[in-house]
């Protein structure tokens, strides 16, 4: 049976990031995309001019919604933007069986604060025990422990490391703001740090990159049961649609990946 995975997230009207994203991305590894929206924002390829949050109860009525008829094989944490929708997905995903993926969205890629100051120690302290897999970039990192942004790669795998004391069963520490030719990943758990390595693509359309990961690790989870196995695939997948993000003209900024970039090559190898 194909697995189903929920997203929690943010909508994003340009279609790179957020809900619109992780739907993209659910899709294209193999499981049937849900969505529960925390937020609406109003943004392009230049930056976000606005937001509208969702009421921390209907948050939660939207989750409940889908656990009381549909059987949820994983879940994706996105933008969360302030303590009170925070308080709220703890509630009410408290006691799911269910592998939890959080991406803690903070900034948008234009600058923009996507999470409230005085919701980080909610995450922190309510979410993160509940997650089986976090996956921030490094100053997500660096602003959930307090601390200077990681700059080498034992700095990453040393807050990898502080970051599982607060509970996640592993924590995947994104090294795309390291500043050289490569673009690694580490995967920290209590007891081991496995390196997933990766070329750095040259290209201004990264638009969305981390709820694009998030989400195809979700679904690569329900798939395959297996956290390592799961990272290398979206680790590749993601690669994949940024190399190929330059054959979409979406905005004048930072264009989104190509979510769906195997998917055309094989449709024009169908029909040509």
């Amino acid at each position: 049976m194909i697995p189903n995975v929920l997203s929690i997230a943010g909508s994003d009207p340009s279609g790179g990031a957020g809900i619109q994203a992780d739907i993209k991305a659910i899709s294209a590894n193999g499981a049937f995309a849900m969505a529960a929206l925390t937020a609406l924002t109003a943004q392009n390829t230049q930056g976000v001019s606005g937001i509208h949050l969702v009421p921390p109860e209907f948050v939660q009525a939207q989750i409940k919604a889908v656990f009381d008829d549909i059987s949820v094989d994983a879940v994706k944490i996105g933008m969360i933007a302030n303590a009170g929708i925070a308080q709220a997905l703890g509630e009410a995903l408290a006691g799911r069986d269910v592998p939890i993926i959080l991406d803690p969205v903070m900034i948008a890629k234009g600058g923009a604060p996507l999470l409230q100051p005085e919701a980080i120690a909610v995450v922190r302290d309510e979410l993160l025990p509940m997650a089986t897999i976090l996956t921030p970039n490094l100053p997500e990192a660096a602003h959930l422990l307090g601390l200077d942004v990681a700059t080498t790669r034992v700095e990453m795998q040393s807050q990898g490391r502080a970051l599982c004391a607060f509970g996640p069963t592993a924590v995947l520490m994104k090294g795309g703001h390291l500043s050289d030719d490569d673009s690694p990943d580490c995967l920290v758990t209590a007891d081991v740090a496995t390196w997933f390595e990766g070329a750095r693509t040259p290209t201004r359309n990264t638009h969305g990159t981390g709820c694009t990961l998030s989400s195809a690790l979700a679904a690569q989870l329900a798939v395959t049961h297996d956290i390592p196995t799961a990272v290398a695939a979206a680790k590749s997948y993601v690669a994949n649609a940024i190399a190929q993000a330059d054959l979409l003209n979406v905005g004048s900024g930072h264009g989104p990946t190509h979510h769906f970039a195997s998917l055309f090559r094989q449709s024009k190898d169908v029909f040509s």
